[in-house]
């Protein structure tokens, strides 16, 4: 059922890396958040097919990262432009399109510019222009990026994204994960994290006109839960959830989120 497969795909202007997953007749397409500026989803695909089984049985899932080489100053609308040739190239359309975080910013533009890609749409903790609170964070990870602080990334997204319960395991989860895999560079993270506070689709936000979930965490200290309203007001008809005491990790603690992303979707 799972059918794990990894590739990559090569586009006008480089490569991306992408998984596909699943067997379902629908398809669904996710999009990471800035993390993916530091490990692109390459050789992930069975992890993320183990993690989001649940949705293996009803849809097709690809998974798509950034383009591996990354020009400088790139913006979330230049990377929705790379996910929907991306799609075209795989002949997807219609597609059910789940963002998370800087996924969720490119998921917007993605909804505005190429509707025809877009069925149905999920935004969760994310936001349709930055905030004091996110520029914070970012210049914060920005900081320790140039400085090669890897751990210091990993640590305080974690102390960032999840209740004081899952933290106790996050800590050395985290910890253990800040001791290997550091990139051999940056320059993508960077160039991510700095699209994040450059994004602002709040002027066009009711032109997306397909079905869309936005989903918050009351707790999110990265995006905040204002964000996610904001975000629900700024596109006609939307439905918005938030989870209480649950921050920007909640895609991973919140038991139901995947059954309500499904339910959504389908």
């Amino acid at each position: 059922m799972l059918q794990a497969k990894n590739a990559c795909l090569r586009l006008s202007d480089g490569d991306m890396d992408t998984i596909r997953f699943g067997s379902g007749a629908r398809t669904l397409v996710m999009l990471p958040g800035v993390g993916d500026g530091l490990k692109t989803v390459k050789g992930m695909a069975l992890p993320f097919a183990l993690l989001y089984r649940k949705l293996a049985k009803d849809y097709t899932v690809y998974v798509f990262s950034r383009r591996r080489e990354l020009p400088e100053h790139s913006t979330t609308r230049e990377m929705a432009q790379d996910v929907n040739e991306a799609m075209t190239v795989l002949g997807l359309s219609g597609a059910a399109v789940v963002g998370v975080s800087q996924g969720g910013m490119i998921a917007q533009w993605l909804a505005i510019d190429h509707p025809d890609k877009v069925r149905k749409l999920v935004l969760a903790v994310t936001l349709s222009r930055p905030n004091d609170t996110v520029r914070d964070v970012i210049a914060r990870w920005t900081d320790m990026a140039r400085r090669g602080d890897y751990p210091g990334i990993m640590l305080d997204t974690a102390e960032r994204s999840y209740s004081e319960k899952r933290l106790r395991q996050a800590r050395l989860e985290y910890r253990l994960l800040g001791s290997v895999g550091k990139p051999g560079s940056f320059a993508r993270f960077l160039t991510q994290a700095e699209s994040c506070v450059t994004h602002d689709t709040t002027d066009e936000l009711d032109r997306i006109g397909c079905p869309t979930l936005v989903i918050g965490g009351m707790d999110d200290r990265i995006v905040t839960a204002q964000a996610s309203e904001e975000l629900a007001a700024g596109i006609p008809g939307s439905e918005l959830y938030l989870y209480e005491g649950l921050g920007h990790g909640l895609y991973e603690e919140a038991p139901d989120f995947l059954v309500r992303v499904a339910e959504f979707c389908r």
